[in-house]
């Protein structure tokens, strides 16, 4: 491949020129694209909306790259041959989902945002432009980041490319400017530490059809600006996370979880969606013990914190990307199509989204299935919840109530065949980053810095100071998180929690994975007898230790590192549950992978030098057997 074409194509096309006011993302601005001034107070906005729509126009290969060579997707008989040679490993240049183009796009045009805004025009003492200038540095480095964990190594440019001789110049060509996120990273880190601290852009006045902090289009689709930001502190923890460091990934999560308030919602679904022959496999269903109780309080429904409200609100969400709301209003998604749901029907009411859907939008055609590995992961989980008359939990073999909310069977209109249909793109937004996102990458963090205990706190109980502070008397449901945890960890400098000044924070927050399996921390006055094993450390990171060792064979070292390990397959696990089809899983395979490979904080090395491929390529063997313990498959061949 020529790649200073590639270059030129690719880096020349800056979309700052908005002229339809039509287009979700589009403005009424006219301003020419390579004004290199930007000293209107008002460019920020028209130009940051132009920097979202280059993110818009690569949504749907995100997820699809990283979704169809994951663990929790299968083809079928519909499915088109790129995607089908995305999950068999066998994509090449002419894959229409390969495109390093999408990403030099977005960037290209914060390149040219960066080096021209004037960051000194104020207003009343505040400087106008940071937040915006803030976006454009954490969604540049969002976008090297995918890139390199596409394709490895990419070229690296911070100059914007504005001619066809910057496009031919040797520079670009040269192997020392191909480089690896860990190369690429200490170049991008100051600037974004920099702008960790400032807010995200939350338009509500101006040129565009802007109200109440919405930005609505023809009264079909509303999107909240805020909504579609990537905060700094998330993108450098993710950067931290994926090179290894992992003290730097808690700071910059804690940092941003402490003062956003950020908290793990006790969100879900009621039992009324499981089949009735589950229902009935609940002890005691219908003599008085009901999930209704006090312990199974929902305080907003799971598939809104999926879907994204079309009013553009969400409790769970932090960042998502919008598609239009229709084909004559801008930039579409072939997500809802691919994965069963018609959103793009004439006689589709946005309104209705996730209360009244006709039943002839579901697509029996649909090209991406659920599969086995995620269906079986979902029913192997148990369901905990309390019981309204005795108090105490009910541990019920019932499966996580995150799957029926993720995947529904139906039937067709017309030949009255039943399929699953996934439902996390019915409000054509792909999602980003969402609270349960944050916390559970935390917890990967926590874990590899050698606290399992209060990494599997977060999956359980959440992190409260009630729980974790040992001057509290009625400490109770975090026994199981040692001392040195609370002092080293809670009282240190990464996620200091038990500190004064952060306390507040830290309160009524709930286990990740209760979201989908209820009541597992300890609520109630005991379990209900003749329920199963409770939901304990103990009990759930040796069944791990135990599933391992049947699956592959490994010889537990007896120390903390087998607990390491096992909880990061929980955190694994947890992924899967929570944030199943949205755009993430392959690349947490990989990330997880590289790390297991890596020596234990003591400098062993765990299980074999290989432990990390070997585990991936068990992960994916229901997809490709015979995949090389190695990471020569991993990556996509580079292609425009």
């Amino acid at each position: 491949m020529k790649k200073n074409l590639l270059i030129f194509v690719a880096l020349f096309g800056l979309s700052f020129g908005l002229t339809s006011c039509q287009d979700l993302l589009d403005t009424d601005s006219n301003r020419l694209a390579y004004d290199p001034a930007l000293s209107e107070k008002t460019d920020s906005m028209f130009y940051t909306l132009g920097i979202l729509k280059a993110v818009q126009q690569v949504a749907d290969q995100y997820v699809l790259v990283n979704e169809m060579r994951g663990d929790l997707t299968q083809v079928n008989e519909n499915t088109q041959s790129d995607l089908k040679a995305l999950a068999n490993f066998t994509a090449d240049i002419t894959n229409k989902y390969d495109s390093a183009y999408l990403y030099y796009r977005i960037i290209n045009n914060c390149n040219y945002y960066i080096l021209h805004r004037d960051s000194t025009l104020t207003t009343q003492g505040y400087k106008v432009s940071i937040p915006e200038i803030a976006q454009a540095h954490a969604i540049r480095a969002w976008a090297y980041m995918q890139l390199c964990k596409t394709y490895g190594k990419v070229p690296f440019v911070t100059e914007p490319i504005t001619s066809i001789s910057q496009a031919n110049a040797n520079e670009y060509k040269l192997p020392e400017n191909w480089m690896t996120l860990e190369e690429i990273l200490p170049r991008l880190e100051s600037d974004l530490i920099h702008y960790r601290d400032a807010a995200v852009p939350n338009y509500r006045n101006g040129d565009t059809d802007i109200n109440g902090g919405q930005l609505t289009f023809g009264g079909v689709k509303g999107i909240t600006s805020r909504r579609l930001m990537f905060p700094v502190n998330l993108v450098l923890g993710d950067m931290y996370l994926e090179t290894g460091q992992y003290e730097k990934a808690a700071d910059a999560y804690f940092k941003y979880i402490y003062r956003n308030n950020l908290r793990a919602e006790d969100c879900g679904v009621s039992t009324s969606v499981l089949p009735d022959e589950k229902v009935r496999e609940i002890p005691n269903f219908g003599n008085g013990y009901f999930p209704n109780g006090s312990g199974w309080n929902w305080n907003f429904w799971l598939s809104s914190a999926y879907t994204v409200t079309t009013s553009g609100t969400a409790g769970d969400n932090i960042t998502y990307v919008a598609a239009a709301g229709n084909r004559l209003l801008g930039t579409t998604s072939q997500l809802p199509a691919l994965f069963g749901f018609d959103y793009y029907t004439s006689t589709f009411n946005e309104d209705t989204v996730n209360t009244s859907i006709g039943s002839d939008q579901f697509l029996e055609e649909r090209e991406i299935d659920p599969s086995q590995a995620y269906l079986d992961l979902c029913d192997n989980q148990l369901l905990y919840f309390k019981s309204s008359s005795t108090n105490k939990t009910i541990v019920a073999d019932v499966g996580d109530l995150r799957r029926y909310v993720t995947v529904n069977n139906t039937k067709s209109t017309t030949t009255r065949n039943e399929f699953p249909m996934i439902r996390k793109y019915m409000a054509a937004n792909v999602n980003i980053y969402r609270s349960s996102t944050v916390w559970l990458r935390l917890a990967e963090a926590i874990n590899r810095m050698g606290y399992p205990d209060a990494a599997f706190a977060i999956l359980r109980d959440g992190l409260n100071v009630a729980d974790l502070d040992t001057t509290v008397t009625s400490l109770k449901r975090c026994t199981y998180v040692k001392e040195s945890t609370r002092r080293e960890l809670f009282l240190g400098n990464y996620v200091p929690i038990l500190l004064d000044v952060y306390r507040s924070t830290f309160s009524n927050n709930y286990g990740i994975h209760g979201r989908g399996s209820g009541d597992v921390g300890k609520k109630a006055e005991g379990y209900l007898s003749g329920s199963v094993e409770p939901y304990v450390m103990d009990s759930i990171v040796g069944g791990k230790i135990k599933e391992l060792q049947s699956v592959y064979g490994i010889a537990p070292t007896g120390t903390i590192n087998d607990t390491i390990n096992a909880v990061e397959d929980l955190i694994c696990d947890e992924f899967a549950l929570e944030l199943a089809f949205e755009g993430t899983r392959f690349n947490d395979l990989t990330r997880l992978a590289r790390h297991k490979n890596q020596p234990m904080l003591d400098g062993t090395t765990l299980y074999s030098s290989e432990w990390g491929y070997r585990w991936l390529v068990e992960k994916l063997k229901a997809k490709k057997a015979g995949l090389p313990a190695d990471d020569s498959w991993w990556y996509l061949p580079f292609s425009k």
